[in-house]
């Protein structure tokens, strides 16, 4: 039984919202706007000594500039633009006690004892010292596999909570549209089904089932980033202006973060675009009528940072952009001024205490919800490191995509005895980590695997080749006498979004310029999609010695690679042990089972390539094919299946799939649909659902999938495919479905 001198909100039995209520009366406005300003860096707040960890002036002052502090950003986030390293910065051990420690100054400094959130970057993995990397979302998209994704999510979960941290932010609503943008390897792929079917997994990984009674010890709310569109920025530079119209938006951008929403994501993050003129930001139309009154969105709304602050461009100074930015529905800030001055806006009259306080109630919702009142401090345990490895190495794995093996080239044959293994991703494993990556101690690259893995005795030789950008060609000879004396050249090359200290950073974290060997990531865009002049060199010269060769691709996006080599597989960024799954594959221990989440074009020249465009007479050009080199949904496998024809039973689908050929191997039975009678201009196909299904030599099985018509919202009739890939699908006979209104 409860004291009847305990205030209602310290109550643990009382329903939440009774908890916000009572806590929202007992506090001055000032503490309320404390509560939605998140504007201190994670790392400023404390500093590493003999004994320990101190608390820095900073962190005391932000925490008296408002009475406390609604949540902290990155304290456990390591990486070269934060400056913490294992020299200075929390790993698994003493995360926990470092959060205890600045936890216990934020309630002390709090008149009503209210705790922080701590808001960690967990892009693909925790991005703190010790914890597990995962593959990123664009390798995540080509796995094609919802469930493995999901263990991987809640893995990541763990590690965040038992540091201490809170609130997750991930990549998963960004649709790669155009992959000149730098940011494409946080993308899940082209297609919004396939990034909405991944979204709803990372939701269910990350947070657990129902969350409405609160979040378990192991399981953390996330943040869905980025809502919404801006995937489609103008030439694929990052944050320009978006050109969408609203049927655009809802059909291609906005799904995923639907399928979130359904899921029970508690937050999503606000984007920098802008979407008919008006940034996310401050965008009411978005945030408030479709998120919230339309989809019934509960939850938290939090800004990109400072783009509360970008919002004073139309408003005319930053006061008046929180006030925008609030009354469209942002609840937190992410370092930005503008929201310090929402106390002054409020005796302005430019927002209503009203507002105010519904934004300040969802924060402290979240805050209940977690438990932190009750339990502030981490008492979990670490979990276990191995797991996370092959979690990690299994998306990996999963991940890697053969796009053509025109001679015959793998697996390696066991007659194999001498491999040279060249280019300059074959010896590294730090350009295999994709953006948002904390640095790494282990790793395996693609030279380590092979040694590893390939049969005894087997004689395996290295040389770099060329670096990964630049135009020194003075490593190629070398590289060329490798092959020559070789049975098979294994040619490792693609790009690097590892971040340096001598990267000049943007006041956001983006990379301003590209610098040492940055070709992908957060500000890096490209105007064009080749690996560079010394990368085709030495393309051009390893394939010409006429030793077999076989090119794996390490990178944050398709690049434009000639078919000059027997075999081409992509690996994307696996992870810091992808060069072990990707000896795996080549040996042939393991099978090549990804499939692309986003098309390939021939040339920059011919963008966009996705495959769901409108179903328009598209002309060809004159001087070069208008296709994709590879479709959307293409990947070989090391054997080969036979699809039946489809078999529409109510909502299910129906096919009968056959390994024809001597391995197992999985094949991902994609069902495409293509609308016929609309009241709309119809995409040539759409993606509606995909299973994988994993079958032996000679294996037959009947395959059902779900098939949902009432997803489709629309009168009319459907010609349904079933294929391996989207190029595929337009070649088979389809079944026509008459929809009911």
């Amino acid at each position: 039984m409860t004291d009847s001198t305990t205030p209602v909100y310290r109550d643990p039995n009382t329903p939440v919202d009774t908890r916000v209520s009572d806590l929202l009366a007992r506090m001055t406005l000032r503490e309320k706007v404390g509560q939605l300003n998140q504007r201190m860096y994670g790392w400023d707040a404390y500093r590493r000594t003999p004994e320990g960890y101190e608390l820095t002036d900073a962190l005391r002052a932000e925490t008296d500039r408002f009475a406390g502090l609604g949540a902290l950003y990155g304290l456990f986030r390591a990486d070269a633009w934060s400056g913490v390293d294992h020299t200075n910065g929390p790993g698994a051990q003493d995360s926990a006690a470092l959060a205890e420690l600045v936890q216990r100054h934020v309630i002390e400094s709090s008149r009503l004892g209210i705790p922080t959130l701590f808001v960690e970057e967990v892009p693909h993995g925790h991005m703190a010292l010790d914890g597990t990397v995962l593959p990123v979302n664009l390798a995540v998209g080509a796995t094609w596999d919802p469930d493995l994704y999901e263990r991987a999510a809640a893995h990541a979960a763990a590690e965040l909570r038992a540091r201490g941290g809170h609130m997750a932010l991930v990549s998963a609503l960004d649709i790669a549209r155009d992959p000149r943008w730098g940011r494409t390897e946080e993308c899940f792929g082209e297609d919004p089904h396939l990034a909405a079917r991944l979204t709803e997994a990372l939701v269910r990984g990350m947070q657990g089932g129902d969350t409405t009674a609160g979040f378990a010890p192991d399981k953390a709310p996330v943040v869905l980033k980025h809502f919404a569109g801006q995937g489609a920025t103008v030439g694929g530079r990052n944050s320009a202006e978006s050109e969408l119209g609203l049927r655009e938006l809802h059909e291609i951008h906005l799904p995923a973060a639907r399928a979130g929403v359904r899921a029970g994501a508690a937050a999503l993050m606000s984007a920098y675009n802008e979407v008919d003129g008006l940034p996310c930001s401050g965008n009411r139309a978005l945030l408030t009528q479709l998120l919230r009154e339309d989809w019934g969105f509960e939850g938290l709304v939090m800004a990109d940072g400072l783009a509360v602050d970008r919002l004073a461009r139309i408003t005319g100074d930053k006061g008046s952009a929180g006030a925008l930015a609030l009354n469209a529905g942002v609840d937190l800030s992410l370092w930005d001024e503008g929201f310090t001055h929402l106390e002054e806006a409020v005796e302005r009259g430019l927002v209503s205490e009203e507002s105010l306080d519904t934004a300040v109630a969802r924060v402290l919702s979240l805050k209940f919800r977690l438990g932190l009142f009750e339990r502030p401090y981490s008492t979990g345990e670490f979990p276990s490191p191995q797991q996370g490895r092959e979690l990690s190495t299994a998306l990996a794995r999963a991940a890697i995509t053969l796009l053509h093996d025109d001679g015959n080239v793998l697996p390696i044959p066991a007659t194999v005895s001498r491999i040279a293994v060249i280019g300059p991703q074959s010896a590294t494993t730090a350009h295999q980590l994709g953006d948002y990556t904390a640095p790494q101690a282990n790793g395996v690259s693609v030279l380590e695997g092979l040694r590893q893995l390939a049969p005894p005795g087997t004689d395996i030789r290295h040389a770099p080749g060329c670096a990964l950008t630049g135009d020194d060609l003075s490593g190629i000879p070398e590289a060329v006498a490798a092959a020559a004396a070789s049975d098979l050249a294994v040619l490792v090359l693609g790009g690097s979004s590892a971040r340096t200290p001598d990267t000049d950073f943007d006041a956001n974290g983006a990379a301003r310029n590209a610098v040492s060997e940055i070709t992908c990531g957060e500000g890096v865009d490209l105007a064009g999609l080749s690996l560079g002049r010394a990368q085709h060199a030495l393309l051009d010269a390893v394939t010409a010695t006429g030793t077999p060769t076989a090119v794996v691709l390490i990178q944050g996006r398709p690049h434009v690679v000639p078919e000059r080599a027997g075999a081409l597989l992509t690996a994307w960024y696996p992870g810091p042990w992808g060069g072990e799954a990707i000896a795996e594959v080549l040996l042939g221990h393991a099978e090549p089972t990804g499939r692309l989440p986003v098309s390939v074009p021939r040339s920059v020249a011919q963008l966009p390539v996705y495959y769901n465009h409108k179903d328009t007479e598209y002309g060809g050009y004159v001087d070069a094919s208008a296709e994709s080199r590879y479709s959307f949904g293409h990947g070989l496998s090391y054997t080969s299946f036979a699809y039946g024809p489809p078999r529409i039973e109510g909502n299910v689908i129906e096919v009968d799939v056959t390994n024809t050929g001597k391995r197992r191997g999985r094949s991902v039975v994609q069902v495409y649909i293509r609308r016929l009678l609309t009241p709309v201009w119809p995409r040539t196909l759409e993606l509606h659902a995909f299973q994988g299904v994993e079958l032996a030599p000679g294996e037959r099985r009947s395959v059902e999938i779900p098939f949902g018509t009432d997803q489709l919202e629309q009168v009319g009739a459907v010609e349904v495919r079933v294929a391996e890939s989207a190029r595929a699908a337009l070649a088979v006979e389809p079944v026509v479905v008459r929809l009911k209104g």
